[in-house]
């Protein structure tokens, strides 16, 4: 048996598996540089330039130009690289976990406290 024969299905969740990897290897790796301030002020001035010397594809482009989280994991990000995307935006870890839910970021949290 095959991992991807003995990996569960979970309904609209993008699995992060070593194709997804490959498919986002572009995206994470832009992430990866908003470790660093200048970098990420350098996309703020010019983010197709920007998305362009990382040479991301055209559906990569299309969700960072949109804002959206979910088309950049279905695109093969990371959730933890796309949290320095995220901080950009003003969102962090938890926002990131309420869109991937479908639940408000309260709503979120709630579940999280809840599980404790």
């Amino acid at each position: 048996m095959t991992l991807s024969e003995n990996t569960k299905e979970i309904p609209g969740t993008t699995l992060f598996d070593s194709r997804q990897a490959m498919k986002g290897y572009a995206l994470n790796k832009m992430c990866y540089s908003f470790n660093s301030a200048a970098n990420r002020d350098e996309f703020k001035r010019d983010e197709e330039a920007y998305c362009t010397k990382y040479a991301l594809n055209a559906e990569q482009r299309e969700a960072i130009r949109s804002r959206n989280v979910l088309g950049l994991i279905a695109a093969g990000g990371n959730v933890y690289y796309l949290a320095k995307f995220a901080g950009i935006l003003g969102l962090d870890v938890q926002d990131l976990g309420a869109l991937q839910t479908g639940m408000t970021k309260d709503q979120f949290k709630a579940k999280l406290l809840a599980q404790r």
